[in-house]
């Protein structure tokens, strides 16, 4: 869990969009946010890159639970995401990612965007890449 605390500390993008983490088990995370003027792409509808971003950050998160099991942090390699329905100012989202599959470097995850009524707004799939803690600029302090 030191690895997933330091990693919290030094994400500060995902403090900026205002991103709150649940772990619910290695391998599986909810992320909630709340959809604010500053994400907006039109008067009344969030930037496709700021539902990509929690996507990135809900895959990501999920996959880095379960490594950091094994000493290694985690990197996207790609995702592909859905845009299924729009986000809306004052909406609250919950980003839900689960490994699917995962190897001695690749990992598979899925991710998906719900809003406050349980609608699925985005949906998708991202492979990301394992790599030994030392091998990263991440210290301990």
């Amino acid at each position: 869990m030191e690895i997933l605390k330091k990693y919290a500390s030094t994400n500060h993008f995902g403090q900026f969009i205002g991103l709150k983490l649940e772990v619910v088990k290695p391998g599986e995370v909810n992320y909630y946010v709340k959809v604010k003027k500053d994400h907006l792409a039109t008067y009344k509808s969030a930037h496709g890159g700021f539902l990509a971003a929690i996507f990135d950050q809900i895959v990501g998160t999920a996959a880095l639970t379960k490594a950091m099991l094994d000493d290694k942090l985690v990197s996207t390699v790609e995702f592909k995401i859905n845009y299924l329905k729009p986000a809306f100012l004052h909406d609250e989202l919950k980003g839900y990612g689960v490994v699917l599959h995962h190897g001695k470097r690749l990992y598979t995850v899925e991710g998906q965007i719900f809003n406050q009524n349980n609608e699925l707004l985005a949906k998708g799939i991202a492979t990301l890449n394992a790599y030994p803690f030392d091998k990263s600029d991440m210290k301990f302090l």
